[in-house]
This record gives structure tokens, sequence and C-alpha cells, in this order.
């Protein structure tokens, strides 16, 4: 359903201004450095800064060494401000002439909080209004951060629990660190409804929360559901722009953690958006047009059966487009989706639009989250989204080709379903909510084939496991023991950077000095770009140093050995690669890729 909109324009401060790149920027010799390089600060401020740094660095610290629970918990809302300040000054960050200040400021900021928790206090977990926060990442161990804005109705008392928006930045090459932190203690952003807690996540900077961006969501996620008093029940997903475009994936990838999704502008899918927005003509391999699978959000538009949506798009817009293309995806599953238009409008919200907008989403959230669907319409190409509300998929016939399940309960002690392309699932009511007689054994059709499951369990749960074997379906879960891909263990390579890793660095010498300068440079890349762009400290170790502990400790281990180059990753019960080690250097100086399998 299309809504246009008819008054005057008021052109509201982005987070970010729209561009398009073009194919200029996809030439090696020509690509804008992101972040952009910062100015010389001179001697004096340099020291300033650094002495600053130095003195907030001792009282973390002294912090670091307390046994106490809640100091250790809080000590990221220190470190925050540290380490924001230490890149922009070690790597050359700050901006322009003003942002040395802002530094100066987020260093005192530090040593105030870093006094208040040696004392004991710690007086912004009760803060209302713009708060900073942090967490430690499971990925590389870092310090990341994370805004708030916590409604005056907030008292940590009582047992409320408060509706939570999220809300997705837009494009923003000059958000380091110390930019997001001042820039979330000063905006409160284009939503902020009553008594509603928004969080506005980092996501690692400006790369439209992809990959370790879109862990990062679910990291501050879980951060925030561990300080403050979160309804599960009345989370919503919010952004514009490039935050539209995260609203759009974190929607039909997660469609059933949410209350509402309401995306503006931005992109939803590869292709169109390529030759409509940044006028690019493209010429992909077959590999590339499967991986495209992995975030084009038109392939998974069924999943918004599960999840109310209302799109913005303003009417002069070239962004409008992506909100286009969900129209068609949806209205091809019989989802009619509502799209609010701001007439005569470009790259902003229409006052009467946000007003509209807000209704909605005030009307969605009042009713809540719905937790167990009696009907589930699930789309997946990948193991890694493999759950909705009680459907799981275990198992794949084709990888990144579409497979679907369409289940429903029947009555109260039967379960109907449909599937495409899966041969392993798991149907799991959690306690409390398996709508089925506990007397009698539940009845199941899959795909024709009638099946019987077990009863459900006494407190009212129930989970069913299926196979499918030579074409026919079974009730019971896959014992061959034969190598495949799994929930958390199904790749592509960049899948490993979403969890911990590690890289390995050789010690040993190649018979090739061709391939061991590649390897070498191949590694210092990937240190300084995952710094760069997902603002991290990537783990380093010699191979020579590398530990059960190391493997056990990181999901994935990537690098080389002295005679090794590759990438692995680990089962669930640990990990190991064919024989003993990763992939092996040849004779001629190349190397021989290996299979990984669990130990």
């Amino acid at each position: 359903m299309k809504v246009v909109l008819s008054t005057v324009v008021l052109v509201l401060a982005m987070a970010a201004a729209c561009r398009a790149d073009g194919p200029a920027d996809n030439q090696p010799d020509r690509v804008r450095r992101v972040p952009p390089l910062g100015i010389e600060l001179s001697e004096t401020d340099q020291k300033d800064l650094a002495g600053q740094l130095e003195t907030l660095g001792a009282a973390i610290a002294e912090l670091a060494k307390s046994n106490d629970p809640r100091t250790r918990e809080l000590l990221p809302d220190v470190q925050i401000f540290h380490r924001a300040v230490h890149d922009a000054l070690a790597y050359r960050e700050f901006l322009n002439e003003k942002e040395p200040a802002i530094g100066r400021d987020l260093v005192r900021q530090g040593l105030e909080r870093a006094r208040q928790l040696a004392a004991g206090e710690a007086p912004w977990t009760t803060q209302t209004g713009l708060v900073v926060r942090g967490y430690v990442s499971k990925i590389d161990g870092s310090i990341q951060p994370y805004g708030l804005v916590v409604p005056e109705s907030y008292t940590g008392r009582g047992g409320r629990r408060h509706r939570l928006d999220l809300w997705f930045h837009g494009r923003g090459e000059n958000l380091t660190e110390v930019n997001f932190l001042a820039g979330r203690q000063k905006d409160r952003g284009v939503f902020t409804p009553a008594d509603t807690i928004v969080l506005h996540p980092y996501g690692r900077y400006c790369n439209a929360f992809k990959f370790a961006g879109e862990v990062d969501v679910l990291e501050a996620l879980d951060s925030v559901r561990r300080r403050y008093p979160i309804d599960d029940d009345r989370i919503a997903v919010r952004g514009f722009s490039m935050g539209g475009a995260a609203c759009w994936q974190f929607a039909v990838h997660y469609a059933d953690r949410w209350v509402g999704a309401t995306p503006g502008a931005g992109f939803s899918e590869t292709p169109q958006f390529l030759k409509v927005f940044q006028k690019e003509t493209l010429a992909p391999a077959w590999w590339e047009q499967k991986l495209w699978h992995w975030y084009d959000c038109n392939d998974w538009a069924m999943n918004l059966a599960h999840c109310p949506t209302v799109a913005y798009s303003g009417e002069i817009d070239s962004q409008k487009q992506a909100a286009d293309v969900m129209v068609d995806a949806l209205r091809k599953e019989g989802i009619e989706l509502v799209h609010i238009i701001g007439p005569k409008t470009a790259h902003s919200y229409h006052p009467d639009a946000r007003a509209e907008i807000d209704r909605r989403m005030t009307s969605i959230a009042e009713r809540g989250r719905e937790r167990v669907p009696r009907t589930v319409r699930f789309v997946t190409y990948t193991l890694k989204y493999n759950r909705l509300a009680w459907v799981t998929v275990d198992a794949l016939a084709e990888h990144w080709s579409e497979a679907r399940v369409e289940a429903q309960i029947v009555g109260d002690g039967a379960v109907s379903a449909s599937t495409k392309n899966v041969s392993a699932l798991t149907l799991e009511f959690p306690p409390g909510w398996a709508p089925f007689d506990v007397t009698q054994p539940v009845s199941l059709t899959i795909d024709g084939q009638d099946l019987r499951g077990s009863r459900p369990e006494s407190d009212r749960s129930w989970t069913c496991r299926l196979t499918r074997d030579d074409n026919r379906w079974r009730v019971g879960t896959d014992e061959s023991g034969r190598l495949r891909k799994r929930h958390g263990l199904q790749g592509p390579i960049d899948d490993a950077f979403m969890d911990s890793f590690l890289f390995v660095r050789p010690t040993g010498k190649s018979a090739s000095p061709a391939v061991e300068t590649w390897v070498t440079a191949e590694l210092d890349r990937a240190i300084e770009h995952w710094r760069r762009h997902f603002r991290g400290a990537a783990r380093v170790k010699d191979d020579a140093a590398i530990t059960d502990d190391d493997i056990a400790g990181a999901t994935s281990c990537c690098g080389a050995t002295r005679r090794r180059i590759g990438c692995w990753r680990r089962s669930p019960t640990g990990c190991r690669s064919a024989g003993t080690a990763p992939p092996s250097w040849s004779a001629s100086g190349g190397f021989r890729p290996s299979i990984t399998r669990p130990r």
C-alpha cells in the first residue's frame, strides 16, 4: 500500500550525506582512503593528548586489577573514551582542527568515569537522556561503543520493561570513534518515542552494518538487554539511508526477533541499486551472483510475513528504488508493503511522514511481537540464518539456492509442512508454548508424507527433529557422521570474521620468495584494513606459538604456518584441518588447499 503525504517539506539533517561513488571508485589506483587521513597535529597537541591518555590508561589499568564483578563489567564504559582518542592519535584520524579539543573532552569524561568507578559509583548507568557506553567484542576483544537515548521515565526500579528501538546510522566516512561518541552526546536522532530506549549501534564504522558490523549490532543489543529492563517483545529496527539498508537486512534475516521495522531510503539489493544509483554495469561471475543472496533482501522478502514493516521514501529521492524493489518482491509473496512517500522530498524525512510512521509504529509496538505464530513462512539461502520462530533448518540440499519452509499448526495435535531444498529441520516450542494436547503424540504431515512425533513434555515444550534420506522424511537426526555444513560452520570465508578469529603469522620460509612476499604483504594489509573498516585490533600470533587453547578459543584461524597457508574453522568440538595443520606449501612455492573436518 502506497501512502503519499501532501504538505510542506522539512529537510532534516541526517546522520550522513548520501553520495554515489560510481565506477571510478572501483579502480585500484583511484580508490579513496577510508577513513580519510587526518591533519598533522602540532607537537604540543600530540604531547598534551599523549599525556592525558597515559593518565587515563593508568586509571584503567588500576580498575582492571579489581576482582569486583561490577567494576569489571562497567570498565568498557570507561575504555571507550581511551580507545577513541588513542586510535585517533596513533593512526592520524583527527580529521580537522576542532577534533583535538573534542578528544581532550572525551579523555576528561573517561577520567571522570574512572574516578567514579574507583569510588564504587556509576551514575551514568541510571542517567536519562543521551548516554554512551561500551562492551568487549567476542570477535577480536576490542572495545566497541554504542549510544543510547534513555527516556526521562526510566528509573531502573519497579520491574517495568521498556520498548527498545534500534536506530541504524547513515553513511559517514568521517564517523571515527571520536566523532561517534561526540555526536551521540549531542543529537537525540530522528525518532525518540515516549517511554522508549533508543539504541544507536556504532556498527564498527561505515560498513553498512554488514559482516562484523552486523555482529556489532547483536552484541550491542545483548549488552543493553543485560543492563536495562527491555521488553523483548517490543524491540524494533529502524534506519535511514545506509541505515535504511541495514534495517531491511535485519528485518528479513532476523524477522522473528522484532516487533516491527521502518526502513527509510538506502538500498535493498545489489544489481539494480548499482545500476540506478551508482550508474554501474555489472558482469558478475556465477559465484558472485550466488553470494549476492547473502544480503539481497528481496530474495528473503517472504520472511517479512513475520515482521510488520513500514517503508519510507522521498518522492524525488533516487534511493526510493530500494522500497520499490521490495514492493515488487513482497507482492510476489502476496504481501502489500506499506510504503509512505514524502511528496517532492529528496533524501530526507517529510514532517508528515515522520508523524505517520510514528503513529503506525506505536500501534505495532503496543500489540507486541508474535512469539509463536500458528503459521511460519520462512526462506533462506544459508544455514547462517537458519531459524524463524519454531522452525529451524538444519541442512540444505544445495547451499546458496533458495530454501523454503511453510509450516502450520493444525488444531491442537498436528503440524503440516511443505519444504523446498531442505534436507533436515527441527520443530521446537519452548516450555509453556507448545499448543498441543500433552496426552497425545503430535501428528506430522511433511511434503505429503505422514509421520508421528512424540508427545509434548509436561512443561508444554515439544521438539521434533526431521531428516530427509533418499527423498523420504523420517523422525530423527543424521547419524551418518559424514562431513557436512551446519549452522555456524557453513561459510563462505567472509563468515570467518563474524566470530572470534586469529591471524597466524608464518615464521618459516617459502620455496618461492614471491609467494612469501605476497603472504607477508597480505597479512599486513588484512591487519590494517580490519582496523580501518571494522575498527578492531586483529589478534595475531606466530605459528610456532599457537596452542590448543588458541585453536579452541578462536572459531577461525587465518594465515600461515612455517610450511602452510590458509584459513580453517573449528567445529563445535574443536578444529583440525585434514592431517594436523592448515593447507600446505607445495614444492613449487604455491600452496595446496586442505579440507576442514571436526576433530
